[in-house]
């Protein structure tokens, strides 16, 4: 049996996990930095430092948890990008420093191929498949060949998903994070009460925009009189489900699109914190153009950022006997990209 033992530093939460080979979670503490709620978002300096000194406590307690010690562990991953640079350099540089100690790899994983890969920790995913990546930094479709072998089909050309989520609820005075704070006001709002716009709808790609969505909802906020309950929930349910039919637009689009090109998918996978929302998966769910495939999910608890999926990333690639960089070459990169394999 294999052992990873792995960090996730990317944004704000903390996260360290062990799993073994067979994609089972012997131990996992995700922390929430909550320093940044009184900021309305995350503040980079800040989430470094905590980021270090939360470590300092759940790695040794990971440990205790699952009553290993450091010289069980076979290889040692951290995310190393994309992300913000500090906590990149945080995470990656203590797991390094971990398997320098003890002379085992050390794999530098990408934030984003860990949630590609995080459905394979509940579900038995059929490849080729299509993932629909929906996190606070990114929005993008890939055909997924196989295990390392991704293709980028279309992605957000401003805000993510998440971020537009943030950014809404931040113009109506909601707490961060922003998604469970719309999802929740939505639950008693009109969705038809404000004619929100639907950028790239008659463009024939499968790329996103969710900038003029925000400014739309922010010239409603400005010319009320009064910031009323109603007035958020409204608001609050408009948007989601604007949101909501631009995703599904774009995945009809891409299903078109690849049996225009006899592709044959099995599977689509919703992965990335907003993954975890009801509304989304329920309109996927009664949507006759998806839910003749498998859609498939991530736990509710490994949709957001957590450190279960990197180990996964990270096996992977050693059990397909992939080297890591040597340690010496390697670099954190806060824009690093999925290295694409063939075309479609």
């Amino acid at each position: 049996m294999t052992l990873a033992f792995s960090i996730e530093t990317s944004c704000d939460e903390t996260s360290v996990a062990i799993v073994d080979d067979k994609g089972k979670i012997l131990n996992q503490i995700i922390e929430n930095q909550q320093v940044h709620n009184k900021f309305g978002g995350v503040v980079p300096e800040i989430a470094s430092r905590a980021h270090l000194q939360i470590l300092q406590r759940i790695i040794p307690l990971s440990f205790k948890r699952a009553k290993l010690n450091l010289n069980d562990i076979d290889i040692f991953c951290a995310t190393c990008g994309p992300g913000l640079i500090g906590g990149l350099l945080v995470g990656s540089t203590i797991a390094k420093s971990m398997a320098v100690g003890i002379n085992k790899p050390f794999y530098p994983v990408n934030h984003l191929e860990g949630h590609l890969m995080s459905p394979t920790l509940n579900n038995i995913l059929k490849f080729p498949n299509l993932s629909i990546l929906l996190t606070g930094g990114h929005t993008q479709i890939y055909f997924i060949k196989k295990p390392n072998d991704y293709k980028l089909l279309g992605e957000t050309v401003d805000d993510a998903v998440g971020e537009s989520f943030d950014k809404v609820a931040k113009l109506l005075s909601l707490s961060y994070p922003g998604g469970p704070e719309i999802e929740k006001f939505a639950q008693n709002g009109n969705f038809n009460a404000y004619d929100l716009p639907h950028p790239l709808k008659n463009k024939n790609n499968m790329n996103f925009s969710f900038s003029g969505i925000k400014t739309a909802v922010n010239l409603i906020v400005k010319n009320q009189n009064k910031i009323t309950q109603k007035f958020k929930e409204d608001m609050a349910a408009s948007f989601q489900n604007k949101i909501i039919e631009i995703i599904i637009n774009k995945i009809e689009r891409t299903i078109k699109m690849l049996k225009n090109k006899n592709i044959n998918i099995a599977d689509i996978s919703i992965v990335g914190g907003v993954a975890a929302n009801k509304a989304l998966r329920n309109s996927l769910l009664n949507n006759d153009k998806i839910n003749k495939y498998n859609i498939v999910y991530p736990p509710i608890e490994i949709c957001g950022d957590n450190a279960a999926m990197i180990a996964l990333v990270g096996l992977q690639k050693y059990k397909h006997k992939i080297k890591p960089d040597h340690l010496f070459n390697f670099k954190a990169n806060p824009r690093l990209s999925i290295i694409e394999s063939g075309s479609l």
